[in-house]
């Protein structure tokens, strides 16, 4: 029987040895776990409460607000084309800030139709059936309603400007001075609500 008694020792010392490894590796894995519990919840707490803080700000800078759209009347024009006989039908909806810009631009329907008219007939059929022509007198149209009310609109070539300098001071490492900040134009946007070329 002795020869039995020190060859069941050892397995219960491994028996002991295997129980306080798997302890410590769950000790191990519960507080790494409440650790990273920890972290992720007051990382994901203090994004929420930071955009929280964002999107109130931001709110409280430009509320959604519903865009007003003005109609125009329908206007037919004459093209440039050789001849004469090319015309365009053309239906303009303006996108605007809101009912008050709405009213402001109709006291000055009479001069921007006539402009826009001006516009138009300095085109070609095949200008106008590009969309790039139909981009550039949008552009050219939208400039014609902001005059009355006091706003620029840089042309395309102002524009392009623009950009070559923006462009030449990324390139000698030099931030472009900062423009003076010019009050946002209440017209939004010009879009077409008819386009016929015949």
């Amino acid at each position: 029987m002795s020869a039995n008694t020190p060859a069941a020792a050892p397995p219960a010392k491994s028996k002991k040895m295997l129980i306080i490894i798997i302890g410590v590796v769950l000790a191990v894995l519960v507080i790494g776990g409440g650790a990273a519990a920890w972290f992720i919840s007051s990382r994901s707490h203090g994004d929420a409460e930071d955009g929280g803080e964002t999107v109130a700000h931001k709110e409280k800078e430009t509320p959604k607000v519903a865009p007003t759209f003005l109609p125009m009347e329908n206007m037919v024009v004459n093209l440039a084309d050789p001849g004469g006989d090319r015309f365009a039908q053309i239906g303009i909806t303006l996108e605007v800030d809101d009912a008050k810009t709405a009213e402001q631009v109709k006291q000055y329907l009479p001069s921007i139709r006539s402009g826009i008219l001006m516009l138009v007939s300095q085109r070609t059929s095949s200008e106008l059936l590009q969309r790039e022509g139909k981009e550039k007198l949008a552009n050219d149209v939208l400039r014609e309603v902001s005059r009355p009310l006091g706003y620029s609109v840089p042309t395309e070539r102002e524009r392009e400007r623009e950009r070559a300098r923006d462009k030449e001071a990324d390139d000698e490492d030099e931030r472009p001075a900062r423009r003076r900040a010019e009050p946002r134009n209440p017209v939004r946007r010009v879009l077409f609500s008819n386009f016929i070329i015949q």
